[in-house]
């Protein structure tokens, strides 16, 4: 297996449009190991897309719960033990993971039931673990050791930066937040840093396909990073590799990525990729 990042869905907020990215989700595999970076609608769909097999996720993340970050983990466990799960599968996540899964398996009752009657199947209830992480929290998942930072993403509390240094590399995902500088101390000579990004320009365009959001611009504003402040963070992290992810706007045809990469040079010039759904990031070319 190649230690590479495949970007699942690289669009910011929940909403679907036609020919549009897909929500936030992303899949790290290092050292042997495939993990799943938050869970956004369709993600199930494009893991099997990108030529993983859903058996072969070893273990799920999920940085915090909004929903463009966490809709899709119970349907993607659901259809992972439905194609043949035979082993337990430990997802982790912020205070709330377990009240979540709870939930979902609760409104699945009838159809877990009758598989396993039917089927003769184990019961999913006894082959997903789940696990907590708070500020501080360090987790060694086989060889590879995770780190969560608390970063700054108004009104949730509960949202989490995730380190993963493996063997050979370490990479960095930003969760949502706003300009958060403890964000670089944590990053600091990650081979690859994927960090969220917000266009100033496009922050109208957004309001403008979103009625009813009255607030949004305050939230937008608020809890996300414009994009010359994540070059900020990156510079000051002395990263390998920096790539854009959780866009704001995605889908909005007005840019494209030379007004990404525009923004983010006035504050880092090194490597730099704007996020694409299905992007595949080798790690060997990270440095």
């Amino acid at each position: 297996m190649e230690n590479q990042i495949i970007l699942l869905g690289t669009k910011g907020g929940p909403a679907v449009r036609q020919g549009g990215a897909m929500p936030t989700a992303s899949l790290l595999q290092m050292d042997g190991k495939t993990m799943v970076i938050d869970c956004g609608i369709g993600l199930t769909r494009s893991i099997a897309d990108a030529g993983v097999r859903l058996l072969d996720v070893d273990a799920i993340f999920i940085t915090h719960l909004h929903s463009d970050h966490l809709l899709e983990l119970g349907p993607l466990i659901y259809t992972i033990w439905t194609t043949g799960l035979t082993r337990k599968i430990p997802v982790y996540g912020p205070i709330g993971i377990q009240e979540y899964w709870d939930g979902f398996m609760k409104s699945m009752d009838f159809d877990h039931e009758i598989r396993i009657a039917d089927d003769g199947r184990s019961p999913l209830t006894e082959m997903v673990e789940i696990n907590v992480f708070g500020e501080g929290s360090v987790t060694k998942f086989s060889e590879i050791e995770i780190s969560a930072l608390r970063v700054d993403h108004p009104p949730v509390t509960e949202c989490y930066a995730l380190r993963f240094d493996g063997t050979t590399h370490s990479v960095v995902f930003s969760a949502d937040t706003c300009y958060f500088p403890p964000l670089a101390e944590f990053s600091k000579g990650a081979n690859v840093l994927i960090h969220e990004a917000m266009l100033e320009e496009g922050v109208q365009s957004i309001l403008d396909r979103t009625p009813g959001a009255t607030s949004l611009e305050q939230h937008l504003r608020a809890s996300h990073t414009m994009a010359p402040d994540v070059g900020r963070i990156a510079h000051d992290a002395d990263v390998g590799l920096l790539v854009l992810n959780h866009l704001i706007p995605a889908d909005d045809p007005a840019f494209d990525d030379s007004h990404w990469q525009e923004a983010v040079s006035q504050t880092w010039q090194g490597p730099i990729l704007v996020g694409k759904d299905g992007m595949k990031i080798s790690l060997k070319d990270a440095s």
